[in-house]
């Protein structure tokens, strides 16, 4: 760093300090050559990440979508904000430690839906209906399946068998 009065390129720190947000350190330096005292910041270089959409188009990352998203699938649902906001700060932070510059809208939606189907699986459906464009009932119930992990009316089926068989 040169100095920014007589352009010698040697400083001598002499306090540091977080910023508030801690997104960035201020120092105080000293010049080695004329003494004068100047201030400087450091903060990590955000490389910013596109996110590749269906139709091949290009825009940068944008968290606020994915909340806005988990908000709407969450609607009238026992998921606090918080919830929402952890569970889009860990698919941003996956997303960054991967040091990609690009990724795909579908993978995204697919973070999102892993995270979900721990949380809700209510909300779980109702993202995968928009994110997977459901067009019929059979595709809704495959989706339903797959998260159950069986057939659904299996389930009922063997209760109401269980009730019907035993005598009280």
């Amino acid at each position: 760093m040169k100095c920014p009065f007589c352009a010698f390129p040697e400083s001598k720190v002499i306090d540091s300090r977080a910023i508030e947000d801690n997104s960035a350190i201020r120092r105080r330096r000293e010049c080695l050559s004329c003494g004068k005292r100047y201030t400087t910041f450091e903060k990590v270089e955000d490389i910013p990440i596109l996110v590749i959409k269906k139709d091949d188009s290009r825009e940068n990352f944008d968290k606020n979508k994915i909340i806005v998203g988990l908000i709407r699938a969450c609607q009238k649902r026992p998921v606090s904000r918080s919830q929402i906001e952890d569970i889009a700060n860990d698919i941003e932070r996956t997303i960054s430690n991967r040091m990609i510059s690009e990724i795909s809208s579908g993978e995204i939606g697919e973070m999102v839906m892993d995270r979900l189907k721990d949380v809700d699986e209510v909300a779980y459906v109702r993202f995968a209906s928009v994110y997977r464009q459901f067009k019929d009932i059979n595709t809704f119930l495959e989706e339903i399946k797959n998260l159950m992990g069986s057939d659904p009316t299996k389930d009922v089926k063997s209760k109401k068998s269980k009730d019907s068989g035993s005598v009280g």
